[in-house]
């Protein structure tokens, strides 16, 4: 049987990041130090010696990742070992209602545009524990393994599957963030990244961003689905990023944000929700390939603090990506894995691989509690869990306590969710919409379709209105330019995982989708407000006639012309490109088509459907060009939506979740689409904290459009500002705030980084917002703190946003309140969350460039 343990396929890339007691080297900012850093494991044995080296390292190499290639390098590997484990203890700090009190994730807090209530899931957690703990105390080895062992692909009705045991029926996980995936009677919401806009992102609504969490959470839900396979919460550091569209934009904040209360949603909902992907997979090019090199800063405060926030939203699984992290697979990542994500985070749920993503047995000891979809690749036949864990803790290597903390984990999420109380079937077969057994088309839709096209309209961002262009009021007659203004020419699901598009784009492409009920069309949308107003209604659906388009815009009394630009997952190719956009122009000829109109008509009004930013410099100053709608990618109301925002039925409040750059190169990192062969390529992270406007803040760069910038059609002024201290409820640790505020780092502990004394309210900033306009609008006020520049922070980072409703000439106070871990830095030499020395200052305003009132924070 040791030749078998021995053999290529089990002994793969691993950091042993937490070892006790040996010493780990962390990079610093002025030097490396030592520092030991205590896991689970320990070492029993070994059968070679090989270097302990952390995945909080930072890499070294100077290379910068480029489109012309990017360094090669080696895999660490694990030395094949026997390994005792002891399971980290659960959380023991009482509940503290109101504040941080006792919360079940079938009722969460009430949302709030101003969130003060710290959620306490640990006794629900404690009971679900002792209830997994009992279920398998009399299961067998072979019986534990199975439940942490996906049955295969397309081996059951779920894109993912865990077989019945004994009294556990087994487990159903199924794509995606947006939709119930590969089923019907199911709704199409929008994207992501909308959310950060309001879609859900673009609309900075944390209303809205719930909502859509126990939408889908229900849906889920009445398909029989056990685990959703989202949110994803990836940072969108590469503005190409194939997958951007499916997490919630550029920035920790808004993503951490947005991630937490669209878990609280979806777990509300009944549906374990997923956190992923952890972490740094940031472009879909040698996505299983590449390593990731971020130092220990970087991770902590961009890439991880998502997945922070998912932990806090008490978040039933997180699953593992594709790539390395500083020279380790994700999967096999003990840093990240246990020590991060398990010690420091005090992550109570299971950790899942992407789909193919385990790439030893010995990830189970490194943190790895299931293996998706189980065979090692599809249709293998063969397993890294299965037999072979079966064989490895019967001959020592891996504990049988790590084994039943394994699937104890898996099965406490099932409880901690309810799902043991009457929970339905799956009543769908993923792998064969034909099968007339399984598929019981169950309608799961309600009126979901409502809150689809308020999403689609609140996130919709008004970059230019010029002239009072906007909101269209009974225009003599109006013309649509280009396909994307149009139904697609064979319905919206013509193409495989949504892999192209010709007509308007709702959604980009891969697992990250679903299918389209139904998807409208801005035509339609706009003809059905026309046909109110007595309008006529044209349309050119042709992008490449630009003398065509030119000659239809002429003599009209306005010309929308639509474009979009889309990506998706690297699997499926798209014109060329493969998940990742080649570059950041407009598709469908769209320059040319917006050109050729703007040139015949002075009332031109861009339409954008876009997973993400593009280069607009070709026509945004173009005098004839009156109005720019950034639409994004709605779901199956697009067309409703974008009619609502054109004709003011909506008073857009969408805000940008990513900086619009005025050329590729002004961001700060960009896409490798080159490598050496069958060598893993080295991406090393080397602009740091300085992604999106972090990096044009501090690099003095102009943008076209900064992050956090949107129209609306009114205006408003802010006012009176103040600050107060709140007097902290957690009265056990009154030595840990002390310590901070004299500048000292959190300890080494359990959920040590989600502790209540760093998250509970501890300032808050209220002032008053005015519309000083003639219509009701929502603002969207904005936080951003400026650190001292000892602290080597960007200029200006978001830790603050809220959403506020107005009626024309009215004032409303507003408050934004802040945590001590708002206010701190990751001091990477004491490996805890400290307050910088000096003062520490704050703005407020209406995006990362328009500041309004300025204050310091009293410590």
């Amino acid at each position: 049987m040791l030749s078998k343990l021995l053999s290529p396929l089990c002994i793969i890339p691993f950091v042993l990041g937490a070892p006790a007691p040996s010493a780990v080297t962390l990079s610093t900012p002025g030097g490396n130090v030592t520092a030991t850093i205590l896991g689970p494991y320990s070492p029993v044995t070994t059968s070679s010696s090989f270097p302990l080296t952390s995945a909080a390292s930072s890499a070294t190499s100077s290379a910068s990742a480029s489109t012309s290639g990017a360094s090669t390098t080696g895999v660490i590997t694990i030395p094949l070992s026997s390994y005792s484990f002891t399971p980290y203890p659960t959380p023991t700090l009482n509940p503290r209602p109101p504040i941080y009190p006792a919360t079940d994730p079938l009722n969460p807090p009430s949302v709030s545009s101003d969130p003060q209530v710290v959620p306490d899931f640990a006794p629900a957690w404690s009971a679900a524990y002792q209830k997994a703990k009992y279920l398998i105390s009399d299961y067998t080895i072979e019986e534990k393994v199975n439940i942490t062992t996906g049955v295969g692909w397309a081996k059951g009705l779920c894109i993912g599957n865990i077989p019945p045991n004994k009294n556990f029926p087994g487990l159903c996980l199924e794509d995606s963030p947006l939709a119930v995936r590969s089923v019907d009677y199911a709704t199409a919401f929008p994207a992501g990244i909308h959310v950060g806009s309001t879609q859900v992102i673009f609309d900075w609504n944390r209303a809205l961003m719930r909502a859509r969490g126990l939408a889908l959470g229900q849906e889920f839900k009445g398909k029989g689905v056990n685990i959703a396979l989202g949110p994803m919460m990836n940072m969108g550091r590469i503005a190409q990023g194939g997958r951007n569209w499916e997490g919630f934009g550029a920035d920790p904040f808004l993503t951490g944000e947005s991630a937490y209360e669209t878990i609280l949603g979806l777990q509300n909902g009944g549906v374990q929700a997923t956190a992923k992907h952890f972490i740094n997979n940031e472009q879909e090019h040698f996505r299983a390939s590449e390593s990731s090199n971020v130092d220990d800063r970087t991770q902590h405060e961009i890439y991880a603090h998502p997945f922070l926030r998912s932990v806090m939203a008490g978040v039933s699984s997180v699953m593992c990506s594709y790539n390395l992290i500083n020279e380790t697979y994700a999967c096999n990542n003990d840093k990240m894995l246990n020590d991060i994500l398990k010690r420091e985070y005090g992550f109570q749920g299971f950790v899942q691989s992407d789909w193919q993503a385990t790439k030893s047995t010995l990830s189970a000891v490194a943190g790895l509690d299931m293996t998706m979809p189980g065979d090692i690749t599809f249709d293998s036949g063969d397993s890294y869990f299965g037999g072979n864990l079966t064989d490895y803790v019967n001959d020592g290597y891996i504990s049988m306590a790590r084994l039943d903390d394994m699937a104890t984990r898996i099965i406490a999420a099932w409880y901690f969710l309810h799902q043991d109380e009457a929970y339905p079937a799956t009543n769908f077969n993923a792998f064969n919409s034909k099968d007339e057994v399984n598929n019981k088309h169950v309608n799961v839709q309600a009126d979901h379709y409502k809150l689809v096209r308020e999403i689609g309209a609140a996130g919709t961002v008004l970059l230019k209105n010029e002239n009072g262009a906007l909101p269209l009021n009974k225009p003599r007659n109006l013309v649509l330019i280009g396909s994307d203004a149009g139904p697609g020419k064979f319905g919206p699901n013509e193409f495989p995982g949504q892999g192209g598009s010709d007509g308007v784009l709702a959604m980009g492409w891969g697992s990250g989708t679903g299918d389209f009920p139904y998807l409208i069309s801005p035509l339609e949308g706009i003809q059905e407000r026309a046909r109110q107003d007595g309008s006529s209604v044209f349309w050119d659906f042709d992008d490449w006639n630009t003398a065509l388009a030119g000659n239809m815009a002429y003599g009209e009394a306005v010309a929308l012309v639509f474009t979009n630009s889309d990506s998706g997952e690297g699997y499926i190719t798209v014109n060329g490109n493969n998940g990742d956009r080649k570059n950041l122009t407009a598709w469908h000829n769209g320059d040319d088509l917006i050109l050729a109109v703007a040139a015949q008509n002075n009332n031109t009004i861009v339409v954008v459907n876009s997973v993400g930013p593009l280069i607009i410099e070709p026509w945004i100053e173009h005098p004839n060009i009156t109005a720019v709608i950034w639409a994004g990618i709605q779901g199956q109301e697009a067309g409703n939506a974008i009619a609502d925002v054109l004709y003011g039925a909506y008073n857009p409040s969408g805000r940008l979740p990513y900086t619009i750059a005025k050329d590729v190169v002004d961001y700060p990192a960009q896409l490798v689409t080159k490598g050496s062969g069958s060598n893993i390529v080295t991406i090393d992270y080397t602009e740091g904290l300085f992604i999106d406007y972090r990096h044009f803040d501090q690099a003095n760069i102009m943008p076209r459009f900064e992050f956090g910038f949107g129209l609306s059609y009114t205006t408003f002024t802010y006012s009176d500002l103040s600050v107060t201290p709140i007097q902290s409820s957690d009265t056990d640790q009154e030595d840990l705030i002390t310590a901070w505020e004299d500048g000292k780092a959190s300890p080494i502990a359990e959920g040590s980084s989600a502790a209540l004394w760093l998250h509970e309210p501890a300032f808050q900033v209220t002032f008053e917002v005015t519309n000083t306009g003639p219509v009701s609008g929502t603002e969207i006020p904005q936080l951003y703190i400026h650190h001292p520049s000892s602290a080597s922070e960007p200029p200006s980072v978001l830790k603050g946003f809220t959403n506020v409703e107005i009626s024309p000439y009215d004032i409303k106070q507003v408050s934004i309140t802040l945590s001590r871990y708002d206010l701190s830095i990751w001091d990477v030499i004491a490996q805890g969350w400290r307050k910088p020395d000096g003062q520490i200052s704050f703005s407020i305003g209406a995006s990362s460039r328009d500041f309004r009132l300025q204050g310091d924070i009293p410590i």
